[in-house]
């Protein structure tokens, strides 16, 4: 099972660093995935949640891709990205209860779903992380990686 660490987070959330490229090269140092979010706005390519606050190239996203996850936040990301489909595992939801990602895996939000190990699942508080029945999942994406992985070992899930 994958632990994949949201927008760079690793102890909690960090809005003011989130999605920063040195702070996702950080949570890749450690030996993580990361989510990113990411828009392309007059051809440049911005991660930010939100709003488009840092701009990166293919190029630092190519040199990520075995690590990176990114969330199209746009049209326009998702059909750039799509010359890129062999390289980067990329996805593109906004209210979804799940979608299908370029890598063939299935991101879900709706933890009601029967998920099996195709399924990356999001625990992005601590109420999720200590009430997930342990279904096996090919990942979980959280903003508390270390946390998730003590819970996790404790259950003898990871």
């Amino acid at each position: 099972m994958n632990i994949i660490s949201h927008r760079g987070n690793i102890v909690g959330p960090n809005p003011g660093k989130e999605n920063r490229p040195s702070y996702i090269d950080c949570a890749i140092s450690s030996g993580l995935d990361v989510e990113v979010d990411l828009r392309l706005i007059g051809g440049e390519l911005w991660l930010g949640h939100d709003t488009p606050d840092y701009k990166v190239t293919i190029q630092w996203i190519i040199h990520r891709h075995k690590n990176l996850w990114i969330h199209c936040k746009n049209l326009e990301a998702s059909q750039f990205l799509f010359s890129y489909k062999d390289k980067v595992k990329y996805f593109c939801h906004t209210n979804d209860s799940y979608v299908l990602t370029s890598s063939g895996h299935i991101w879900a939000h709706d933890l009601n779903l029967k998920l099996d190990g195709n399924c990356i699942i999001p625990l992005l508080n601590n109420y999720d992380i200590f009430s997930y029945s342990g279904d096996y999942v090919h990942g979980i994406c959280t903003d508390y990686v270390t946390l998730c992985k003590n819970v996790l070992r404790d259950r003898g899930i990871l």
